[in-house]
């Protein structure tokens, strides 16, 4: 039971959803900008760059739907579409509504994939990537029978409401499970190998990455979670609360991709400051001792 109307809720997901978008931007102009700030074209990772330009494009078409629906419930067909604006939002046979639906799959197909490649560079290891893959498979299979059943162009068993129900709560489950095992692999790896690592400095570059981790998996979490439990009472909140979810995968992606460029970055500096200085020193001593050793002989021969 659902004790906001929908068309009111639809309005104040859009608005949150608004802000998180506007905020996303920054990030996404943030990460392009610590990807490519004093880099050489070589030393730029396209692949990470790819990756949050199609997050952003993503998440930029899914606003623009957004813009699009509530100009058609709230203004173009306030006063002529059978019910008002709460059934015109519930009607979710729309064309826009499973545009939407597309986006957020793809996004959430993109978003998993990443961290499932991260795991594969982190462990460099197949096997270590079966199960995610596996439930990166099943987050395909119920976005598309997702889509599938709420497409107008099909009426029949698949979009029943139970049903429609599965399709929901298993997309949103395995998108769960597929982030939490892929990020706890990979926050494991970084910190067994932190702990085996006898040098303070690389373990003090390896732990801030470990948190950002641990951060944008929580985030996350934490955002699927209650829709989740909210899609038991009624399938209609993902559909008028899910707008948030496209920005917040977008901002979580972004908090990890910044972080990481900032510590290749650093390590960077560090080893073209401080070692190289340390590197140059060692080798004026070894000149010194070397010209010291050789002006010796001569020195003795003189004496004599």
């Amino acid at each position: 039971m659902i004790f906001i109307p929908l068309d009111t809720t639809f309005l104040i997901s859009s608005a949150i959803a608004g802000i998180l978008y506007g905020f996303s931007v920054l990030m996404f102009i943030g990460t392009i900008w610590t990807f490519t700030y004093k880099r050489r074209t070589r030393d730029v990772n396209y692949s990470m760059v790819v990756v949050a330009t199609l997050l952003f494009l993503i998440s930029t078409v899914d606003m623009v739907l957004v813009i699009i629906q509530l100009e058609d419930g709230l203004v173009k067909y306030r006063d002529t579409f059978p019910g008002g604006p709460e059934v015109f939002f519930a009607d979710t046979q729309q064309e826009a509504f499973i545009a939407r639906h597309v986006m957020y799959t793809l996004q959430t197909l993109l978003g998993d994939g990443v961290v499932i490649y991260r795991c594969y560079v982190v462990w460099q290891s197949v096997w270590v990537i079966i199960l995610p893959s596996m439930l990166w498979c099943g987050i395909a299979v119920f976005g598309i029978f997702w889509i599938y059943a709420r497409s107008s162009i099909f009426i029949g068993p698949l979009d029943s409401a139970g049903v429609t129900e599965t399709w929901i709560v298993g997309f949103l489950a395995f998108t769960l499970a597929t982030n939490l095992f892929s990020s706890g692999l990979v926050a494991y790896r970084i910190w067994t190998v932190g702990h085996k690592v006898s040098a303070v400095r690389v373990t003090k570059r390896r732990m801030p990455i470990l948190r950002v981790l641990v951060d944008a998996a929580i985030l996350y979490s934490t955002a699927l979670c209650p829709f989740i439990a909210m899609c038991y009472v009624s399938t209609d909140v993902i559909y008028g609360m899910g707008d948030m979810l496209i920005p917040i995968i977008s901002i979580t992606f972004y908090m990890v991709f910044i972080r990481i460029a900032i510590s290749e970055h650093t390590q960077y500096e560090g080893i073209s400051g401080t070692e190289r200085r340390t590197t140059l020193q060692l080798r004026i001593r070894s000149l010194q001792n070397r010209s010291s050793q050789d002006d010796m002989p001569s020195w003795s021969a003189a004496q004599k």
